[in-house]
């Protein structure tokens, strides 16, 4: 059997090779131990799904393994997104919940999130726990426990979580604004839900690929570019001011302006916190990953906000918004989270509120970033993932890591960071990074600086010296 590896978002396998019923079992039932032994398992566990392959049925087969431990199950009664199970296991009071899902990973994959009873990510603390309830049962075997169906009742997600976002956002502007809408569910789990809030509220909003679709229609359900293509041409075709697309299981966001234009994630958080701290003028701190853009830096400042910066991984800054008044947090990835909500990404929370900033302002997000450009300067992001030979990745690392590289196109490294990964500072023209996969032979390399040319130079020239080593 392949070794399973339960992560901070939980457990991810190639389907019908190490992601098989059999071990998803061993996983559901590792969870329940934890939550026997940790929780209140009489509040009970909620299980959803999203639209991968029998995700449906493989929802099913743990929830009967979790109601064999005498656990209480919800199971919802059809696909939904991530956040919607977070939401419901904190308004629920549930002890947890589970997404059969594997986000924004290619249709090969599956997955079985959970959410910790706060209603986000589980913390290092509990995904200790969780490994060495998994490492027992790996080693003495599924105890012969028939399930207990009359512990198991069906839910209907999205009402709820429709019911709870729509009341975010100033509706009155949305209206008054007038502006033209498509989201692009990317055939995931999300698929519905943005269109229903619009026209709730009266506004319309088209839709593309929001079918079902275990092979997302031959992309990988992530919003970036070259997979949110199909949104680009829809936004021009129907001269839309704006679209919104979600990830696989609707919690990573990505945007198309009117133009055309992809407004990648860092532009995202930072035209967030400039609605939510600027305009809105709501109380609380900043929290962003390591990898994140050095505007929100400038922003925090501005608004005189206290600014966290944290490893990558949105574990971190669940944790932060747990501990302390963190207003917005967010990461590289397209995951934004905001304390008038929950501690968790959520696409269609984001796309919610870009919406009501563009309104507020009367402008395209391509509009306001260019305000925002013109106010604190030009913030330039680029990325590559470097398919590795083993041990190469350890070399780049330790080579960025010491002091022999003066410069790279003549740019003075002028100041190292290793929080996660090295970040080399090139003058105030920008900076570069080198960060390890922790499960494949990757090295992720992520730069910004102050022109877009300047950027993809530098990420090539990093490229090349990786391959020099």
């Amino acid at each position: 059997m392949t070794a399973i590896k339960f992560g901070t978002d939980g457990w991810r396998g190639i389907i019908a090779d190490d992601f098989t019923y059999a071990n998803a079992r061993i996983v559901a039932h590792a969870i329940a131990r934890y939550v026997v032994r940790a929780e209140d398992a009489r509040k009970g566990v909620i299980i959803g799904y999203d639209h991968r392959f029998a995700a449906d049925t493989i929802a099913a087969t743990v929830a009967e393994t979790i109601s064999a431990t005498g656990t209480p199950v919800w199971l919802t009664d059809k696909p939904c997104p991530t956040p919607a199970i977070s939401l419901l296991v904190r308004q629920r009071k549930a002890a947890g919940g589970l997404v059969i899902t594997a986000s924004h990973n290619p249709a090969r994959w599956s997955g079985i999130k959970y959410k910790a009873s706060y209603g986000s990510s589980a913390l290092p603390s509990i995904v200790a726990q969780i490994e060495t309830e998994l490492a027992g049962v790996i080693e003495n075997g599924l105890p012969p426990l028939p399930p207990q169906k009359n512990l198991i009742q069906k839910l209907d997600p999205r009402a709820p979580y429709i019911e709870t976002i729509e009341k975010l956002v100033d509706w009155d502007r949305l209206r008054k604004a007038k502006f033209r809408y498509i989201s692009d569910a990317m055939h995931g789990s999300a698929a519905g839900i943005l269109p229903e809030i619009f026209k709730r509220n009266g506004i319309a909003c088209d839709e593309i690929r929001g079918t079902r679709d275990p092979l997302f229609g031959g992309a990988h359900p992530e919003p970036i570019e070259p997979h949110i293509d199909p949104l680009r041409k829809a936004v021009l075709a129907g001269k839309c001011d704006v679209g919104f697309a979600a990830d696989g299981d609707g919690d990573r966001i990505g945007a198309i302006d009117r133009d055309g234009s992809f407004i990648n994630p860092h532009q995202i958080f930072a035209l967030l916190v400039w609605h939510l701290v600027g305009t809105r003028q709501l109380e609380g701190e900043i929290a962003k990953t390591f990898s994140v853009t050095k505007l929100i830096d400038k922003l925090a400042a501005k608004y005189a906000r206290k600014l966290h910066e944290v490893p990558i991984g949105f574990k971190y800054i669940c944790e932060l918004m747990l501990e302390q008044n963190i207003l917005i947090g967010g990461e590289e990835s397209g995951g934004i989270g905001t304390s008038m909500y929950l501690p968790e990404r959520d696409a269609t929370v984001s796309a919610l509120l870009l919406a009501e900033l563009m309104a507020w302002h009367n402008k395209t997000l391509g509009e306001l970033l260019a305000a925002l450009h013109k106010e604190f300067g030009e913030y330039h992001y680029g990325r590559v993932d470097l398919d590795l030979k083993p041990g190469q990745k350890e070399k780049a690392i330790a080579y960025f890591s010491g002091s022999k590289l003066k410069q790279i196109l003549n740019l003075e490294v002028t100041n190292r960071e290793n929080m996660d990964g090295i970040k080399l500072y090139l003058g105030n023209i920008g900076w570069v990074m080198v960060r390890a996969s922790g499960t494949e032979n990757l090295l992720r390399v992520y730069s910004e600086t102050s022109k877009p040319d300047t950027t993809k130079k530098v990420l090539a020239a990093v490229t090349d010296i990786v391959h020099r080593l």
